[in-house]
């Protein structure tokens, strides 16, 4: 009974010892373990170094991308702020340009009126001329008619004779009917009766004068008792001007329709057409004028009003020709 636990326990330790020398033989050699822990580490650290290289070259690159954006923006900038400059400057350069031409061109047309006045004027005088003379020609057939006449009665009453008689028993002549009659001067002459050149420029040297509400009276004269004739357009076109000049910009607008729609060949058309679109863009009716300023330039391309007209349009922001 003894025996058995002792083989038992022997059994046991035999047992551990085996499984002890199967694990003994079994594992891999504890240097070798070491061997390979070593490599290991070392590769780990390698990477590692890499790994802490190739972040400071990305970190370098990063900065370097950093300031080369930067450095760009700022070029940008730069760039964007020369270009503002630049089209300010262009901006300048056009507004200067188109002050310019409109002076320019207020010159030209201010130049073409008074050329076309003085002609009128011109005109006019020699009409009044003529007219002075023909009065000067009756003049001096009424004296010499009535100096005939006073000759023939003188004779009538003279004695068969001969002998004479004192003067004293002679007819008295009416010395009232030997006088010449006065000379009417135009001035004189009611409007109806004037030439209608002398009537308007009498008119227009009053408006050149400033003095508006006379030459409101007088145009009106000339378009009351000449409507038919040319210089009436003329007369309606400068009423539109002292309107325009007054602020009442409808009623101007309504004399520059006068001109258009009755006087298709009269020298104002051009300027009436201007007139009108600018009366209509100051009583902000913007889409009539422009439109009225397209026809000029439509049917006057190469007048001085239509380079006036373009410059207008193109001041407003509004494209020189039409869209279609």
């Amino acid at each position: 009974m003894m025996n058995k636990p002792v083989r038992l326990t022997f059994s046991v330790v035999a047992l551990a010892i085996f499984v002890l020398v199967l694990a003994l033989f079994s594992a891999p050699p504890i240097s070798a373990v070491n061997k390979d822990m070593v490599q290991l580490q070392t590769q780990v650290q390698e990477l590692q170094t890499a790994l802490a290289r190739l972040q400071q070259s990305n970190d370098e690159r990063m900065g370097l991308l950093k300031d080369l954006v930067e450095k760009t923006a700022d070029s940008v900038n730069k760039m964007s702020l020369n270009v503002t400059d630049l089209q300010k400057g262009l901006q300048k350069t056009q507004d200067a340009q188109s002050g310019k031409v409109d002076q320019i061109s207020d010159k030209i047309q201010s130049m073409n009126e008074s050329i076309d006045e003085l002609r009128k004027i011109v005109l006019g005088v020699n009409t009044s001329l003529q007219a002075v003379q023909k009065q000067q020609q009756s003049i001096d057939a009424n004296i010499q008619n009535l100096t005939q006449q006073a000759t023939a009665a003188a004779a009538a009453a003279a004695p068969a004779d001969g002998t004479g008689a004192p003067a004293a028993s002679l007819p008295a002549v009416n010395q009232a009917a030997v006088a010449p009659p006065p000379v009417r001067t135009p001035a004189a002459i009611a409007p109806a009766a004037q030439p209608v050149a002398v009537l308007y420029n009498t008119a227009y040297g009053d408006y050149n004068a400033a003095k508006y509400a006379l030459a409101a009276a007088e145009f009106n004269d000339v378009i009351k008792f000449y409507l038919d004739n040319n210089l009436a357009g003329n007369a309606f076109y400068y009423l539109g001007e002292i309107d325009y000049r007054g602020g009442k910009y409808a009623a101007a607008a309504k004399d520059y329709d006068k001109v258009l729609e009755q006087y298709p060949d009269n020298s104002k058309i051009p300027a009436a057409h201007l007139h009108k679109g600018e009366a209509l863009i100051a009583m902000k009716q913007k889409d009539a004028g422009v439109r009225e300023l397209y026809t000029l330039i439509q049917r006057f391309p190469t007048s001085p009003e239509a380079t006036l007209a373009r410059s207008k349009l193109s001041g407003m922001g509004v494209p020189v020709t039409p869209r279609r």
